[in-house]
This record gives C-alpha cells, sequence and structure tokens, in this order.
C-alpha cells in the first residue's frame, strides 16, 4: 500500500469517527468517503459496522466504478451515490451521509433549508435545496446511484453549484454532505444540522419569518469565499 494510500484510508477513518463524536449518528446511520482523482481510488466506510468496534483497517478502497481494490468487507451500500456525484461535481474531493435528526426532519417534509441568518451564509450560499421524490422505477431500479442522480439533477436545474451549497437534503431520506477533505466534510454536516436546528427553532418563534437579506448572504458567504475572502488568517 503506497503512502498515499495509508493517509487517505487513515484520514477517512478519522473523518468517520467524528460522526458519533458530533451527534450526527445513531447506530451505523451514516458514512464519510473521500476520492483521489489522481489515483482513481475512493475510500469509504464499510456497510453496517458498529462504529464503536470499526477499526482503520476495516475501510474499503474501490476504484471510480466501485470495484474493491482492498479490504476485507463490502463497502457502505450508498457508495454508488456517492460515485455519482464524484463524477458529477469535479469539485467535490468527499462527501458524508447522515440521519442527522434536525437535517432528516425538513427532508421528511420535502422542505427546503432556507438562508435565515449568518450561521447559513457562512457555509452555504442560498438555500440547501430538498430534491425531488424519486419515480417508482428509480427506487425499484438502481437506486443509491439513482438517488445520486436525483441530486445532481436538482443542482443542475436550480443552476447550484456544489462549491457553493455543499449540501442536500434528500426527499424523505436525509442530507449528503461535501468539502474539500473528509474532515472538512464532517465539519459541514455538523453545521448543516446545527442550521436545520436554527431554522426549526426559528419558524416555532415565527413561521411566516422571511429569508434573510441578499447582501448579508453575498457578505457573510464571500468574506469566507473566494478570490476576496479576508476571513481568518492566511495561509
Amino acid at each position: 500500500m503506497s503512502s498515499s494510500n495509508s493517509e487517505l484510508i487513515k484520514r477517512v477513518y478519522r473523518a468517520n469517527l467524528l460522526l458519533p463524536a458530533y451527534g450526527l449518528v445513531t447506530f451505523t446511520w451514516g458514512n464519510v468517503s473521500e476520492i483521489d482523482r489522481n489515483l482513481g481510488i475512493v475510500v469509504i466506510k464499510p456497510s453496517g459496522i458498529s462504529y464503536t468496534s470499526m477499526k482503520e483497517e476495516d475501510m474499503v478502497v474501490t476504484d471510480l466504478k466501485g470495484n474493491i481494490l482492498s479490504g476485507r468487507l463490502r463497502p457502505s451500500s450508498d457508495l454508488p451515490t456517492h460515485l455519482a456525484l464524484y463524477e458529477a461535481f469535479a469539485s467535490v474531493k468527499a462527501i458524508v451521509h447522515t440521519h442527522s435528526t434536525f437535517a432528516t426532519a425538513f427532508a421528511q417534509a420535502r422542505m427546503d433549508l432556507r438562508a435565515l441568518g449568518t450561521t447559513h451564509a457562512d457555509t452555504f450560499y442560498g438555500s440547501i435545496p430538498c430534491t425531488r421524490l424519486m419515480h417508482v422505477e428509480e427506487i425499484q431500479g438502481d437506486y443509491e446511484r439513482n438517488t445520486g442522480l436525483v441530486i445532481v439533477e436538482e443542482f443542475v436545474n436550480r443552476k447550484i453549484k456544489a462549491e457553493e451549497v455543499p449540501g442536500v437534503l434528500v426527499a424523505n431520506h436525509g442530507p449528503f454532505v461535501w468539502g474539500n477533505s473528509a474532515i472538512e466534510a464532517v465539519e459541514h454536516a455538523k453545521i448543516l444540522e446545527e442550521v436545520a436546528k436554527m431554522n426549526y427553532l426559528t419558524c416555532n418563534i415565527d413561521s411566516s419569518v422571511a429569508a434573510m437579506q441578499q447582501e448579508l448572504l453575498d457578505k457573510h458567504f464571500l468574506r469566507k469565499h473566494g478570490a476576496n475572502a479576508y476571513y481568518g488568517q492566511k495561509k
């Protein structure tokens, strides 16, 4: 195993362990993957393995078609969804799927997660979309891959850039979130869950609340992202 493979496996393993640490998963309800496009590989959590017993060597390495290259266990059943997103979104380097409570509640309500405040705007440049319902043939066919294709369709139809809105709610299912590394993707998943909780509480205070000002959304997103970003320290 090359050193780059080893570091990727270690990173994905550590990122998966952050899911229960951040309160984002119950039992085995979640997974993290990361892609190395130069090597043509993806590392992902194995299917149905408890986080309490999971080891670094349990991570599964596949090619970009889902063929297992190394690992003794089966990869997450969500692997085809991850692969569809990697194929469509060149900027995406890591993906997280959870059934975190508040984000999943919005997915089950089939509602977009609107930008109501600056906490949202720091990471997501506008509403986090909820996908359309899947057709019966999509569910009964190649379900996991079709889940990914429905996500891609939503972004294409709404002209949303994956690098500007690094997450989605799959209707009646839950969130998929991504980033530049497995660790960042998990951080985005935690932010999405916190924003969903804030939105739920806000809408219970005032169900008619409007989306935030576009100017304030622009200010908070662009001060952290893009050529003129100034938040934080220079690298």
